[in-house]
């Protein structure tokens, strides 16, 4: 296997017809390479419930479907959601129903993000970096004393450092008090990322995020803040069809879930691919590479998020030689994408921070809905990631990555849990065996 490539599981060829979905989902990147070289840039799919659907794979591709003027977030664009073909319990709906910022097109889509997009501001992200720093200062503190308590010195830097970091900076942000961040993390874990739960589980947890994130809506209307919630709230009742209750609720659930999710994920696999490639991490330690570049090549390399639902097709559309017809239910395929050596070259399952294109990856979309907290993710895990490599620099994984357990997800991508050892020293080399013959 050539150097700093991630090892391909033996996995049997593609079956004909349409891909079906595994709900359990687990690493991406074989069955994304499968599907390149066998359906191309675009392939159907069967999604979860057995929805038709399809997945968009091709660099060039997806660059050109997130910002084709004829494809639409919104979901009155899917007939099948609403002509009884797809039921009613379809856990997938989650996606589709929201209300927000995300599954808005044109005009309503150019309010909202005006609104939410003043506090994602460079300067406005710029003044939480003594924030973020004091954060991730005190959850290192943290994750020693969690390994020092450790019979073998092992703690999760996903529980201890890659979750609090920015659960506690988009909660702060959203005037959310703290006493409810343990119970928003499970409800949206299982909302957008456990995609292997059943229906009922999956309707369960939204009714109760949808709920929460009334409870803290109704917190800030009765006691406003300098919080991005509070503004959303002053600006609906400063002008009445600005925004609607729904709009609320759906962009703060928006906000709290982007806005935590895959920056845990962005950070945890940023430090597995550090782990496993030394000679990288050697590179920024010795200032030979940044740390902003580390995470350019994991957001294009092992990013956050593998295929997002839904986008929809106002009419039939060709991509990558491709049709998908109008309507259809569509997968961003950001972690395909990201591998593709079409547009990457030959090497493209290399993980290089010398890397030309790496910075073109797709991971935060393109065109209209492009994520408008990126600079916000990128802050964070570019600070965690230093501070935590100079604090550690001879950190860690305590299991092999092969051994460690992914998400059961198709949407999210990263592992469920993180266990490292945060040594102070770098690790010796190893010394050379005996030389043949000499016994």
């Amino acid at each position: 296997m050539p150097p700093h490539t991630s090892p391909a599981p033996h996995t049997p060829p593609l079956p004909d017809g349409p891909h079906v979905i595994d709900p359990a989902g687990g690493c991406p990147h074989a069955l994304n390479a499968r599907l390149r070289a066998g359906r191309g840039a675009v392939a159907e799919v069967v999604l979860p419930g057995g929805v038709p659907g399809a997945v968009v794979l091709g660099h060039d591709a997806l660059r050109d479907f997130l910002a084709h003027p004829d494809v639409a977030k919104d979901a009155r664009h899917c007939p099948a959601l609403h002509d009884g073909t797809v039921p009613r319990d379809w856990p997938l709906r989650v996606f589709a129903n929201a209300r927000g910022m995300h599954t808005a097109d044109g005009e309503d889509h150019r309010r909202l993000r005006a609104l939410v997009g003043r506090a994602f501001t460079a300067r406005q992200v710029e003044r939480l970096r003594p924030r973020v720093e004091e954060l991730t200062a005190a959850l290192l503190d943290d994750l020693e004393r969690a390994a020092a308590a450790s019979p073998d010195g092992v703690a999760d830097l996903r529980e201890h450092v890659a979750l609090p970091l920015p659960m506690s900076v988009i909660c702060e942000l959203l005037g959310v008090d703290p006493e409810h961040r343990g119970r928003l993390h499970h409800l949206s874990h299982q909302v957008i990322v456990a995609t292997d739960i059943s229906p009922a589980e999956a309707m369960a947890a939204v009714r109760e995020l949808v709920e929460l994130m009334g409870t803290i809506a109704a917190a800030r209307r009765a006691a406003p803040g300098e919080d991005l919630t509070s503004a959303l709230i002053a600006a609906r009742e400063d002008d009445g069809d600005r925004l609607s209750e729904a709009e609320l609720i759906g962009t703060m659930r928006l906000m709290l879930v982007a806005g935590h999710e895959t920056t845990l994920n962005l950070i945890s696999n940023a430090v597995r691919a550090l782990c496993a490639h030394r000679d990288q991490l050697a590179l920024v330690q010795e200032g030979r590479a940044t740390w902003s570049d580390v995470v350019d090549e994991t957001l294009r390399w092992d990013g956050p998020v593998s295929w997002f639902p839904f986008r929809y097709p106002t009419r039939d559309l060709s991509f990558g030689g491709t049709v998908i017809p109008k309507g259809t239910p569509v997968l961003a395929g950001y972690t395909a994408a990201g591998r593709d050596e079409g547009f990457h070259g030959p090497d493209a399952d290399r993980f290089d921070l010398t890397r030309p294109t790496r910075a073109r990856s797709l991971s935060f979309g393109h065109g209209a809905h492009y994520c408008v907290g990126a600079p916000l993710a990128r802050l964070e895990a570019t600070i965690a990631l230093e501070r935590l490599f100079t604090r550690f620099p001879g950190l860690d994984l305590a299991l092999p990555e092969g051994e460690l357990a992914y998400q059961r997800s198709f949407i999210g991508n990263s592992v469920d849990t993180l266990p490292v050892r945060p040594l102070p020293r770098p690790p010796r080399p190893a010394a050379p065996g005996p030389a043949a013959g000499s016994r």
